[in-house]
């Protein structure tokens, strides 16, 4: 494939070096709601860390047989920052080389980080959910406490959220960033196209 323009080298490395704040802001939010916590009880998941009410969140939580929250639950967050900043080293080693295979596969790796993300935190809320302790003091048959992995959904007598956060949302502004070069791309070779069979009806 050839070269691309410019401007799509440009993207590309804002995408990538964009996606440095990560490292700086929480990825993703898990809000709870009731009537004795109208204040809203929170949760931030970040690269390598979980802050928030989560001492709040776990004493209510032992109640149903839900596990404590803690960072050593969570073997990713140890490698997490490592992967982030593969990624941010690769775009801009792609954008540097600056073909159109270099863009459609930086895409390709933003879309299996992000898929692969989110599969991950949906088969830890599953668990988390549903792996409840026999002895709790309160047993619900047939219940789970699974919190959703987008959007919001009653448990109990609690109202969960679960939304990205600053984190989520640079990390889709990044893969914006990478489409909109893909659009430019795509353009100027149909641009190209177009002016090489004018001239072959004038030639």
């Amino acid at each position: 494939m050839g070269k691309i323009t410019p401007l799509s080298r440009i993207l590309m490395a804002l995408s990538a070096l964009l996606m440095i704040l990560i490292y700086f802001v929480p990825i993703w939010k898990i809000e709870m709601w009731a009537p004795q916590y109208p204040e809203w009880l929170n949760m931030k998941i970040w690269i390598n860390d979980i802050t928030g009410d989560v001492a709040v969140i776990n004493g209510l939580n032992h109640y149903i047989g839900m596990k404590y929250i803690k960072v050593e639950m969570f073997p990713e967050f140890e490698i997490m920052p490592y992967i982030l900043a593969a990624i941010i080293g690769v775009g801009l080693v792609l954008a540097i080389i600056g073909r159109k295979f270099a863009l459609w596969s930086y895409l390709g790796i933003l879309l299996s980080a992000g898929i692969g993300g989110m599969l991950d935190f949906y088969l830890w809320s599953y668990d988390y959910g549903h792996n409840l302790d026999p002895t709790a003091a309160i047993k619900v048959p047939g219940m789970s406490y699974q919190p959703p992995l987008i959007g919001s959904k009653e448990l109990l007598n609690f109202i969960a959220y679960s939304a990205p956060d600053v984190g989520g949302f640079i990390a889709a502004g990044a893969g914006l960033l990478v489409i909109i070069a893909i659009i430019i791309e795509q353009r100027k070779s149909s641009l190209n196209k177009r002016a090489y069979r004018g001239a072959k009806l004038y030639t």
